[in-house]
């Protein structure tokens, strides 16, 4: 049994998790860690969770917990899982990235630092369903080629603080990959005004923010008289909460360096 300390612990993902690795049957929920502020620090994270209690409390802080586990599952912030990378490195544990908002500069660093000290797998989406549908993106822009313009809609709960939502813009790096473009050229985040006729390489992704959607992300092909739309809808977190236990069982045991959900799925070459 794989042992797994989860992040954040208390937060709206972090209760999923907790259960989803619970539930894992190769893996064990070994420890439970929140900032050092939390007022659900030593309180039992299953009663916290709603499952139940299970004997392991929340602590402060991933030092005070890094030698209880194997694997660190991280769905934070950020700021806060650069911090955490830090002593995953410092004491060789595995980690898995779900957290969104990290920058290139931030993956590069993760890139580096994984592969000279931990096994880490990190993916803007740790749903099956969604890494499908990257690929299916990928491909789908290959075959319909520059005939047709793409955009991309995703839509999340007000609470979400970062936009685009990290697994829109993978759907926009995808599609570019496709086309053979670079979203950093052409992605268009914002539209207002008269902004004069649409350039045939834009690749256009736009946010909506409004009361408790989970997380919803369509991609639009739209050419001369058709258009595809390719959609998927999360119904819950528990979709990214098992995928992220899956992701945890996965890495454990995997050479240093960085991977991601196509690794842990075998979609490479899908």
């Amino acid at each position: 049994m794989t042992k797994v300390i989860v992040a954040g612990a208390a937060g709206r993902m972090g209760r999923r998790i907790c259960d989803m690795v619970r539930q894992h049957r190769d893996l064990t929920l070994s420890a439970a860690f929140e900032h050092a502020d939390s007022p659900f620090i030593g309180k039992d994270v299953g009663e916290v969770a709603g499952f139940g209690a299970t004997g392991v409390k929340i602590s402060a802080g991933l030092e005070s917990v890094i030698d209880q586990g194997e694997v660190i599952i991280d769905f934070t912030f950020h700021k806060a899982t650069m911090e955490f990378i830090k002593v995953a490195a410092k004491h060789g544990r595995a980690m898995v990235i779900g957290t969104t908002g990290l920058t290139a500069e931030n993956i590069a660093v993760l890139r580096e630092t994984a592969a000279g000290h931990f096994p880490c797998v990190q993916s803007p989406n740790m749903a099956v369903g969604v890494n499908v549908l990257f690929k299916l993106v990928e491909k789908t822009a290959a075959v319909l080629g520059n005939a047709y313009d793409v955009e991309i809609v995703e839509a999340h709960h007000r609470m979400k603080k970062d936009a685009p939502s990290g697994t829109a813009l993978r759907l926009g790096e995808m599609a570019a990959a496709g086309l053979g473009r670079n979203l950093a050229e052409v992605g268009v985040y914002e539209r207002h005004g008269m902004i004069g006729e649409r350039t045939d390489k834009e690749i256009g992704i736009q946010t909506i923010r409004a009361g408790d959607i989970v997380g919803e992300h369509t991609v639009y092909f739209a050419g001369a008289g058709e258009r595809i739309e390719i959609t998927h809808r999360a119904h819950s977190r528990d979709n990214f909460a098992r995928g992220a236990a899956l992701a945890a069982a996965w890495v454990a045991d995997k050479p240093k360096g960085l991977y991601t959900m196509f690794d842990v799925l075998d979609l490479g070459n899908f």
